[in-house]
């Protein structure tokens, strides 16, 4: 049973078709990349997996169970997590503060005890302020710890979502755009970073990226989006070779 399988999602807005039919299942452990140009249905694509957009037709499933138009709440809960294009942070709240938040949807103590700080409350508090710790050591930022998300450098923002996103313990993160913004060696970075959320913890990764190196060094599979349909699918020795995905990127090697 695959983790995660979109089957013929499709979706318009009036006349336009964003994505027609697509189709795909992720495996635990898949280290999975969805790429296109410009406008090619990718963030939409997550959209539909994470319930902010209900398909016009077609079916998400994640482990083996539909999720189609699940609420994103709720899709969150399941444990899929995501990162935003445009990125999302608590601009007045610190980095560790940003990372105890995405916490919080793990927490068991109720609004009441956590009002009248019952130790079972203050116990849970301090355990989600150490794990988010934990992540913002694993995400390179604990020099920024107490700075507010507002103050950070751009790479360390969406370093900062990564964190957050993971403070769900999710199954599943989906990272949209991650490297946006970096330059060389903070890509590099990162793309050891996210390689070891997989390795050293277990994540499955659905990552959208325009920084085809950073894809072709980093996914196992790639699945390629041009105008809403899939134009090809397979590991990156055979899309950066294949006549479709040169085409839909103007020509050039990918």
């Amino acid at each position: 049973m695959s983790l995660l399988e979109m089957r013929k999602g499709t979706i318009h807005f009036g006349g336009l078709v964003a994505v027609s039919e697509a189709t795909f299942a992720i495996e635990k452990g898949d280290l999975f990349g969805l790429i296109g140009p410009n406008g090619a249905g990718k963030t939409t694509c997550f959209n539909m997996i994470t319930g902010v957009y209900r398909p016009t037709s077609g079916s998400v499933y994640f482990k083996g169970k539909q999720i189609t138009g699940t609420p994103p709440n709720r899709v969150a809960a399941l444990g899929i997590a995501r990162t935003f294009q445009n990125i999302r942070l608590f601009p007045a709240l610190s980095v560790l503060e940003n990372v105890v938040v995405g916490g919080f949807l793990r927490h068991r103590t109720g609004l009441a005890s956590a009002l009248i700080y019952l130790p079972s409350a203050i116990a849970e508090t301090d355990r989600l302020r150490a794990e988010a710790m934990d992540l913002i050591r694993i995400l390179d930022l604990e020099d920024v710890a107490d700075v507010r998300s507002a103050d950070l450098p751009y790479g360390k923002q969406r370093r900062l979502e990564i964190a957050r996103a993971m403070a769900t313990q999710p199954e599943l993160l989906l990272l949209d755009e991650p490297a946006a913004g970096m330059n060389p060696q903070e890509s590099e970075d990162l793309l050891r970073t996210v390689r070891r959320l997989r390795d050293d913890f277990g994540k499955t990764i659905l990552l959208i990226e325009h920084d085809m190196r950073f894809v072709m060094n980093l996914c196992e599979k790639i699945f390629v989006l041009d105008h809403g349909e899939e134009i090809a699918f397979g590991p990156p020795e055979k899309i950066r070779n294949d006549p479709g995905v040169i085409q839909a990127y103007l020509g050039e090697a990918v």
